[in-house]
């Protein structure tokens, strides 16, 4: 039986806002090798990530990652669900923030080829709805080693 509370969307994020997310827990993996962010606050005018991590970026390195998160985006890449057993879903992705009642059937999301995880939110159907992202600033805090990237639609 598939568990409503993680397979059917039911946060109410901004649809743009959070499949840049996405896109850019993906990017800084693939650029930093950080886990996807521990915390996250999506909203329609600007949002945040949180990331475990070592340093501050340079301005350089920003500007490098926002570069990627907009490559990725006007790729014009589809956006869609799909759902896998809870099983499956622990072999192929991080299930670390799941509810031990998530039921036995996950509800994955899929940027194209260029990211998937286990998602409730609502996204957009292509990227090309989102139309590109700033990098408005970032810090990091030397005593918890979290690097906080904020953005908005640009």
């Amino acid at each position: 039986m598939i568990n409503s509370t993680i397979n059917e969307p039911k946060k109410e994020y901004n649809r743009e806002m959070h499949t840049a997310e996405h896109i850019l827990n993906q990017t800084m993996i693939r650029m930093f090798g950080t886990g996807r962010s521990v915390t996250n606050h999506i909203e329609k005018k600007k949002s945040k990530c949180d990331y475990r991590f070592d340093r501050a970026l340079s301005e350089e390195e920003i500007r490098l990652l926002e570069g990627k998160v907009n490559e990725i985006i006007g790729q014009s890449l589809d956006v869609k669900e799909s759902f896998v057993s809870r099983e499956e879903a622990g072999l192929k992705y991080n299930v670390s923030k799941l509810p031990e009642d998530a039921g036995d059937v996950i509800r994955v999301i899929s940027v194209g080829n260029y990211d998937h995880c286990p998602c409730i939110g609502q996204h957009v159907s292509n990227t090309s709805e989102i139309g590109g992202i700033a990098i408005i600033s970032s810090d990091f805090n030397n005593e918890t080693n979290i690097l906080r990237i904020r953005y908005r639609i640009a």
